[in-house]
């Protein structure tokens, strides 16, 4: 039989591929086992961090690069997880509030979805007082998650029914709650059952606060400055990270101000070359504000106003005067948009982009393409996706109902914003 002679060429070759085939096959192991995003540890975890997606259509209508964070994609649905898990942490941190401790919020709807996903992950619960003319779908989710929901009729801020007001009044009540069976527990006493202890007209009681109530916090969303450092401390450093440093402007509109506020404040420090708008619906008067440094007139103050001052169907932004949060924004400018606007550029975003929105978001788009004439084709602009259509199906997104307000959609492209 012969034998096969190898020459030491042919070891050679062959110890070079098995070599390569290792580190080829370590290499290949290596990146299939390891995730290509970290790991995240709960439900808290997951929050922040959203993709910064190009919106394709409005981007090639433009000329300019626009970008929205998308803030829909966070577990709770909407950009107010983060003010939620901000405000309960360092109300943990500070000693206000503590585990089995309720978080009250007056809310249209978003940060009061938010606080109600968030609140069990940190042993709490939650209350919440809505405006009875935000979208029912609201509450419906608010009881699934299993808040206790309180609607109450639009009024002025002024009035003490506001359900601002009201909310704050809850987190008193809670706290005397447990500060009631605290004393009891002390002196032996049989625990009581208690109710809310509060009654207004057309109001109605009921058992919110059980015996195992340790206070109540109000979250306070509009004066609350942890809502502005949660978008100084995530959004923010997000978009400038997401962007490599490349971003031109910024536009948002404003309910509370906090991301607003939080996002301008953080990308003026990144590059005071970025230019910030403010984009405003109808009814509110941030746009006098900013561009002519009045809120409103005289006739419009808010405490001569008896029904609710906003004439817009967008829910979440708008408001008529200066809180905490939208203090801390540094904007170069503001734009205003309509209900018309907003409404016919969620269907043309749904229709080109795919992107299913609720009516923030929508307003948001209408001020990216506002910014883009504005400036000029060429830049880099980024505007905040608020949350999905999901939680505005019964007005924003039915036909029935923008029938009878004269805002049927009929656009077939961008002509609603004057282009052809």
């Amino acid at each position: 039989m012969a034998v096969a002679r190898v020459t030491g060429a042919v070891v050679a070759a062959v110890c070079v591929a098995a070599i390569v085939s290792f580190f080829l096959c370590t290499s290949y192991r290596s990146k299939s086992l390891s995730p290509k995003k970290k790991r995240r540890n709960g439900l808290i975890d997951a929050i922040g961090n959203t993709p910064l997606i190009r919106v394709n259509s409005l981007s090639d209508a433009t000329g300019c690069e626009i970008f929205g964070k998308a803030e829909f994609l966070n577990p709770g649905g909407s950009v107010k997880d983060r003010v939620a898990v901000k405000i309960i942490e360092e109300a943990l941190e500070s000693g206000e509030l503590a585990r089995g401790g309720v978080v009250t919020e007056g809310s249209a709807g978003s940060t009061a979805i938010s606080l109600a996903t968030v609140a069990p992950a940190y042993g709490c619960k939650c209350h919440v007082v809505i405006p009875d003319d935000a979208a029912i779908e609201k509450s419906q989710i608010l009881e699934a998650l299993g808040a206790t929901v309180e609607r109450v009729r639009p009024v002025s801020i002024t009035h003490r029914d506001h359900y601002v007001n009201v909310a704050r009044r809850r987190a008193l009540e809670a706290k005397e709650v447990a500060s009631k069976q605290r004393k009891s527990k002390k002196n032996g006493d049989e625990d009581v059952k208690h109710i809310n202890g509060y009654t207004s007209e057309g109001e109605k009681q009921s058992s919110v606060f059980s015996s195992d109530c340790t206070g109540g916090f109000f979250a306070d969303q509009f004066e609350n400055l942890a809502n502005f450092r949660a978008h100084y401390e995530g959004t923010g450093p997000e978009i400038w990270e997401q962007t490599g440093g490349n971003v031109d402007a910024f536009v948002a509109a404003a309910g509370t101000g906090g991301t607003v506020a939080g996002i301008s404040r953080l990308l003026k420090e990144k590059n005071s070359n970025v230019k910030c708008f403010l984009i405003d619906p109808p009814g509110s008067g941030l746009f006098n504000k900013v561009t002519r440094g009045v809120m409103y007139t005289r006739e419009e103050a808010e405490g001569r106003r008896l029904k609710n001052p906003f004439d817009t169907i967008t829910e979440g932004i708008g408001i008529n005067r200066l809180t905490q949060n939208f203090m801390m924004a540094e904007l170069d400018g503001a734009f205003r948009g309509t209900d018309t606007e907003a409404v016919e550029m969620s269907r043309f975003l749904l229709k080109n982009d795919g992107l299913f929105l609720g009516s923030s978001s929508a307003m948001n788009c209408v001020g990216a393409v506002r910014v883009a004439r504005s400036i000029g084709p060429g830049h880099t602009i980024v505007t905040i996706l608020c949350d999905s259509g999901m939680r505005h199906l019964s007005k924003f997104y039915d036909p029935q109902y923008l029938s009878q307000h004269g805002l049927t959609p009929s656009a077939t492209g961008l002509e609603f914003l004057d282009f052809k």
